[in-house]
């Protein structure tokens, strides 16, 4: 350790000491690797899950977005939480996710039911009555920005894509 409090990590060819040798963990993976059998038949395939930590991680997130007493305009609460949303999702879509998805959804969903409870002062009845659409479904909107639905995002594992990888050598059409 050096006299301003900072670790040094490696070191010059030669060099020997306590900072050289100190070992760094690698990072955790976000996904969880495990073999599975498929219903119904009597076949075993590798399914990729969403690792616990990332799930946790992003809850911490929507709960400090959501905060009963957040002083956040509701329009750059959906947008941020749009943000959020959508690059997670983008990121977990080829993972095992559909359930995973659907109980952030219904999370985010009552956090912010919840807030705006608070914010309002209003009771069930009252928050039912703002946030039903005309066709009976909860509809959660402010100056033209709806929720994100996470569950609604298409969740597509293992697609096929082998003649979709590029030749590492071009083409040449001999005419």
């Amino acid at each position: 350790m050096h006299s301003n409090g900072h670790v040094r990590f490696g070191g010059r060819a030669g060099e020997t000491g306590r900072e050289q040798s100190r070992y760094c963990a690698p990072a955790r993976p976000y996904f969880r690797i495990r073999w599975k059998r498929k219903r119904g038949t009597n076949k075993w395939y590798v399914y990729t899950f969403i690792d616990n930590r990332p799930v946790r991680s992003l809850k911490v997130k929507i709960r400090a977005l959501t905060h009963k007493t957040s002083q956040w305009d509701l329009a750059s609460i959906l947008t941020r939480l749009g943000q959020i949303m959508r690059g997670w999702a983008s990121y977990y879509k080829y993972a095992v996710a559909k359930h995973t998805f659907s109980k952030l959804d219904a999370f985010t969903f009552w956090r912010l039911a919840h807030m705006l409870r608070a914010r309002h002062g209003w009771n069930w009845g009252q928050l039912r009555r703002h946030l039903t659409a005309a066709t009976g479904r909860w509809h959660i909107a402010a100056d033209g920005i709806e929720f994100f639905r996470i569950e609604n995002v298409t969740v597509s594992r293992y697609s096929y894509r082998g003649n979709k990888i590029p030749a590492p050598w071009p083409t040449t059409n001999p005419a």
